[in-house]
């Protein structure tokens, strides 16, 4: 099942760092981004092999989860929350502000069979 963790961060009167590095649980060979979304719903789909975390790293959106046994959303509103999602995962992401960017760490390279796009049932 999807999880949150917390992000490493590290804060003081300059700002805040957050750390991706040994905290995301698989080696990162794909990243990328999405923003500019209306209100129109992203994702759609689990995979075969792919785990994802995803990081909203400015504004907010709901990442709906299905595993097959439990559903659960999942409120990314701060930079330090990252949202593990396994290969059976079956995710969308909606309710983005308008000025959300949701990035996205990938442990496999984009590829197109790699996806299910059929929910379970």
């Amino acid at each position: 099942m999807a999880k949150l963790i917390q992000l490493k961060t590290f804060s003081d009167k300059r700002g805040n760092l957050t750390v991706i590095e040994d905290q995301i649980p698989f080696e990162i060979k794909r990243v990328f981004y999405i923003y500019g979304v209306d209100d129109s719903v992203r994702g759609g789909h689990r995979h075969k092999t792919t785990r994802q975390a995803a990081v909203c790293i400015h504004g907010s959106c709901i990442v709906s989860n299905n595993d097959g046994t439990k559903k659960e959303d999942f409120i990314l509103d701060h930079p330090s929350k990252c949202l593990i999602l396994e290969t059976y995962d079956w995710h969308t992401m909606h309710h983005f502000t308008p000025d959300a960017v949701l990035l996205v760490f990938a442990n496999t390279k984009f590829d197109p069979n790699d996806y299910i796009f059929e929910e379970y049932k």
